[in-house]
């Protein structure tokens, strides 16, 4: 493949995706991505992570062989099974992986029905 093109193409980031009954988390294997280089944006149903992992050059003389692993920059976004606290999402990185744990709103969304029940 096309430096140029590899390059140019953006990654999406593989993701576990557990529920229990109080929270949502979600697990990455990012190696090789530091912590301060990642991004998370999480919202009420949509967590989103962004990052980048750095590509490294090749010497001239180099025959590559195989080329499976991912490098440059990746993203996912995750629509959520439940709605959550975005406030008090908690990540933690250990060992190359990433662990985002996100409370669910303990609140019912609710939609109120207003009934016209005039002839």
């Amino acid at each position: 493949m096309d430096d140029q093109l590899w390059e140019s193409q953006e990654g999406q980031l593989a993701v576990d995706v557990l529920e229990t009954p109080s929270e949502i988390i979600i697990r990455s294997a990012i190696a090789g991505v530091k912590p301060k280089d990642i991004d998370i944006n999480v919202t009420s149903d949509l967590v989103t992570i962004r990052g980048e992992r750095e590509r490294h050059r090749e010497r001239h003389d180099t025959t590559m062989h195989f080329e499976e692993c991912f490098w440059g920059s990746f993203s996912r976004s995750i629509v959520l099974p439940a709605h959550v606290q975005p406030n008090e999402a908690n990540a933690d990185m250990k060992n190359g992986v990433l662990t985002l744990t996100i409370p669910k709103a303990h609140a019912e969304m609710q939609v109120p029905v207003r009934e016209d029940l005039s002839d």
